[in-house]
């Protein structure tokens, strides 16, 4: 074996979600790969269930964990919380906002998305969004705390904002929560509340489109929207969101919804450090359009994975931004990784970049829960909804939660809440400012 081979790679990793994180143990304790994993949060989080976090069904620590302690055994693997604001694409390295510099010979870029206001910024701060642990506590504080201050007034239209809810997007994640909020409201508080009537909280769903759900079959959004409707959400299918102001959404057709909680759960945009790699971006969420193996044109060191990625499979099909296919790419870009040095010091060297395998997304499907005891679920040719659905949806997400801990706590967690319908994640830790509790 040449003496090449026994370099050491420096590998550095932006992003703790399901692709760094991934990559990162697929490289664990290699001696040829000495790698940095950077990321502003200190935990990873179990993204599909935000959710139930903000609907007060499970505590933040339920779906959460260390990165560092997921690594711990990685020893070839450096943890920094830092969040990368500079990248020297020709010097090959990165500067974070401590001040510390990055150097590597390899960069994979997967820091995730955020929430997208289609170029209205100004609308997020009379919004929450639905991408991190913070996100997701300060949905659970605002909407238990309105709830609180309604019981307070005496004034009916003051009550009758503080209990509107509206969620804007129809997707798997607005449709979740609507779900999950009216089973919280019309279930668990009901007994909680003497001046006030929970059942009255209102649900409302925003959806531009003609449909919920249309990443599913139209059957299953047919049967996505029956649920919904059962549980007392209100869906307003074909409106446009033409303003957001402070407790209010205004809509194309001239109409206001006066709503003291307004959860924007209608698109997502790469995180801008896409922005910082001098590349063109594919679209206007500043995602970036790879190569076949997941390089970045041009600079075949550096790869992209998970939300930042615009790409099309060998179908001709889109990758979908969702957890499974982020968590494919982490594992795929290891594997160029292992490869492109096995060859280092081989006839076969010179050729290493032509041999780079190309990523291939495997379908695993996609589900969306509706409440309790129902979801739809959608895997190639298989389709399941109603309770059999639930069941598959909550043992695949038991499956994939990383850590024993949060497997039990979860599992626990729910069996209690199924059987009680009292969830116990609703305490309100630092509710927000009540000198005007509407607005």
């Amino acid at each position: 074996m040449a003496a090449e081979n026994f370099r050491v790679r420096r590998v550095l990793i932006i992003g703790g979600g399901f692709a760094g994180l991934e990559c990162s143990q697929r490289l664990s304790n290699d001696p040829r790969f000495s790698v940095t994993l950077v990321d502003k949060a200190n935990h990873h989080v179990f993204q599909p269930l935000l959710y139930q976090v903000a609907t007060a069904s499970l505590a933040a620590p339920d779906i959460a964990r260390s990165i560092r302690q997921i690594l711990a055994d990685s020893s070839n693997v450096t943890v920094f919380m830092d969040e990368v604001t500079a990248i020297d694409v020709a010097g090959k390295a990165a500067t974070g906002k401590s001040g510390r510099r990055y150097e590597y010979d390899y960069l994979v870029v997967a820091a995730g998305a955020r929430t997208s206001f289609f170029g209205r910024s100004e609308w997020e701060q009379h919004t929450m969004g639905l991408k991190t642990l913070m996100d997701a506590q300060n949905i659970r504080r605002t909407v238990l705390a309105n709830l609180e201050w309604a019981e307070l007034t005496d004034d009916e239209d003051e009550r009758r904002k503080l209990m509107t809810v509206a969620i804007v997007g129809g997707g798997p994640t607005g449709v979740e929560l609507a779900g999950a909020f009216s089973d919280l409201v019309h279930r668990s508080l009901r007994t909680n509340f003497r001046r006030i009537d929970t059942a009255r909280l209102r649900v409302v769903l925003v959806e531009g489109s003609n449909r919920i759900l249309e990443t599913f079959d139209t059957d299953q959004s047919e049967y996505g929207l029956r649920r919904l409707t059962e549980l007392g959400v209100e869906v307003a299918l074909n409106t446009r969101v033409d303003d957001v102001r402070a407790g209010a959404l205004h809509f194309a057709d001239g109409t206001v919804l006066e709503a003291a909680a307004i959860i924007w759960a209608a698109g997502v945009e790469a995180q801008p450090i896409t922005t910082l790699l001098g590349v063109p971006l594919a679209d206007r969420g500043g995602r970036i359009a790879p190569l076949a193996d997941l390089s970045v044109p041009g600079h075949p060191e550096i790869f992209v994975a998970g939300d930042l990625v615009r790409m099309k499979d060998v179908d001709d099909k889109p990758v979908p931004g969702v957890a499974p296919a982020a968590t494919q790419m982490g594992k795929h870009i290891a594997k160029v990784l292992k490869e492109e040095v096995r060859l280092e010091g081989t006839k076969f060297a010179e050729r290493k970049l032509d041999l780079r395998p190309r990523f291939r997304y495997l379908d695993k499907g996609v589900m969306a829960i509706i409440g309790k005891n129902h979801a739809i679920v959608k895997a190639g040719n298989y389709k399941l909804h109603g309770f059999i659905a639930w069941l598959a949806w909550l043992f695949i997400h038991i499956a994939f939660l990383i850590g024993f801990r949060n497997r039990l706590a979860v599992l626990l967690g729910w069996a209690s809440s199924y059987i009680s319908n009292e969830p116990e994640a609703r305490i309100i830790a630092n509710p927000p400012g009540t000198k005007d509790p509407a607005n």
